[in-house]
């Protein structure tokens, strides 16, 4: 396959790894783990077993991605953001039977210093921000800030804030791609041409 890796990664065989993927410093990628074309690993991230990676995705330095996490395509996991998978862990009582399954969807940002407690589901191109914890299914596009977090906006698929309520009936333009969206009732959705 064609990517490239540090000489001080650790890629175990067995593990898919697809092309023009980058894997830098101090790399832990386990046999079974699956991870798309074009990515990004950064310094000191580790990828479980039971963990799928679409492509383009980028992990930032100091990022674990423990087992029964799934990151779909464009994702971007900030430094040092945390994912679990056990949601009431004691060192004493092994509870590997008991992951919850974490699911990231495609596009969405999760920020530096961010944690995402197992067993929910970041919607497509939602952004969680710094420092944020997310103990709770977060919709599409949606901007979510705090601990635990809450929901204060709405974000376009570019990055950029839109000017809508949280919820009611209305319409937004991205300043930067000219990509409409539109609230109804607690959703957003693109209306037209996918931003570039």
């Amino acid at each position: 396959m064609a990517y490239n890796a540090h000489p001080t990664a650790i890629i175990d065989q067995g593990a898919r790894i697809g092309d023009g993927t980058r894997i830098w410093h101090w790399v832990h990628v386990s046999a079974q783990a699956s991870i798309g074309a074009g990515c990004s690993l950064g310094q000191n991230v580790y990828v479980g077993n039971d963990v799928e990676i679409g492509s383009n995705v980028r992990i930032q330095n100091n990022v674990s991605v423990y087992d029964a996490v799934t990151l779909e395509d464009d994702v971007f996991c900030g430094p040092s953001m945390v994912f679990t998978n056990v949601y009431n862990p004691r060192s004493a009582f092994e509870r590997k039977n008991e992951y919850r399954r974490t699911r990231v969807k495609r596009g969405a940002t999760l920020g530096a210093n961010c944690t995402i407690v197992c067993g929910h589901t970041v919607g497509e191109y939602a952004f969680v921000g710094a420092g944020a914890v997310i103990n709770r299914d977060v919709p599409a596009y949606a901007l979510m800030v705090g601990v635990p977090a809450r929901q204060i906006g709405w974000m376009s698929e570019f990055g950029e804030r839109l000017a809508l309520p949280l919820q009611g009936a209305a319409e937004a333009v991205c300043a930067h791609t000219g990509v409409r969206y539109v609230l109804d009732g607690t959703a957003v959705a693109r209306v037209g041409a996918q931003a570039a």
